[in-house]
């Protein structure tokens, strides 16, 4: 998990971000349990109320579930769910724009798959 948080952006986001991180690299399997509040503001220092913003951000956005007395827990097809959303992004963000820039400067299709298969771009 990393272990240092930065001012790029608030606090609960951040380690909202870490854990979605966990679960599409495979250290947080679906079904396990999810670091408690405590641990994870203990972690890092950071009160118990922005870290449950943070896992609220997970809850919301159905990736994880409460267990009563127990804690909370990747749900199954969380990682098959972040990764579409993050291939989709990454299609959008980078894909599209690199594909309409290369057409401007007049590089096609298979000059654009040998830079990437030499890892120049």
């Amino acid at each position: 998990m990393k272990v240092y948080l930065d001012d790029t952006q608030p606090i609960f986001q951040q380690i909202a971000s870490i854990l979605l991180d966990e679960i599409v690299e495979g250290r947080l399997k679906e079904e396990e349990r999810v670091p408690s509040e405590n641990e994870l503001s203990r972690f890092y220092n950071v009160n118990r109320a922005t870290v449950r913003n943070g896992l609220q951000t997970l809850l919301d956005a159905d990736l994880i579930y409460k267990q009563r007395g127990i804690g909370m827990f990747v749900k199954k097809g969380a990682r098959n769910k972040l990764l579409a959303e993050r291939r989709k992004k990454f299609e959008q963000d980078y894909l599209r724009p690199m594909l309409e820039e290369a057409k401007k400067i007049g590089i096609n299709s298979e000059l654009l798959i040998e830079l990437i298969k030499r890892g120049e771009v």
